[in-house]
């Protein structure tokens, strides 16, 4: 059995039913048989911040978090647990690390390849952050 991380871009890409992404998120949640996906505290965080910033989202701090909730009811969601601090999770990718906006993504990318699991996103940029070693760690979808 397989465990999926989503980013913060598919959490919000599966929340929203009017995102661009929406038919691409659902259709791979809908496509999964046993496998588990969550989120963790990063990815959470970061859909908290941008779907109550008045510019980006339209939601209230309340009605952002009950959709969290909402999500983390389905059957096969499973929280990830954050342990480690970034330098232990990114020091395998610390030297394709050339910005900040790649920070959290090698954070994520750490905490799937330490727990064995797989990095779900629609940002192909990320594969060239795992390199060949850790491809098997990223699912871009499309």
């Amino acid at each position: 059995m397989t465990r999926y991380l989503v980013d913060v871009n598919l959490l919000i890409a599966l929340a929203d039913e009017e995102h661009i992404h929406y038919p691409i998120a659902t259709n791979w949640l809908d496509a999964m048989s046993d496998e588990v996906w969550g989120a963790c505290a990063f990815s959470q965080a970061g859909f908290l911040r941008i779907m109550t910033n008045p510019k980006l989202g339209s939601y209230s701090v309340r009605e952002a978090t009950e959709v969290l909730i909402s999500l983390s009811r389905h059957p096969r969601y499973r929280f990830w647990p954050i342990a480690d601090d970034w330098a232990t999770l990114a020091a395998p990718f610390l030297k394709r690390v050339f910005g900040h906006q790649q920070i959290t993504d090698a954070y994520l990318l750490g905490l799937v390849v330490k727990g064995g699991g797989v990095l779900v996103t629609m940002d192909a940029a990320i594969k060239y952050l795992a390199g060949t070693e850790y491809s098997r760690n990223v699912l871009v979808l499309e």
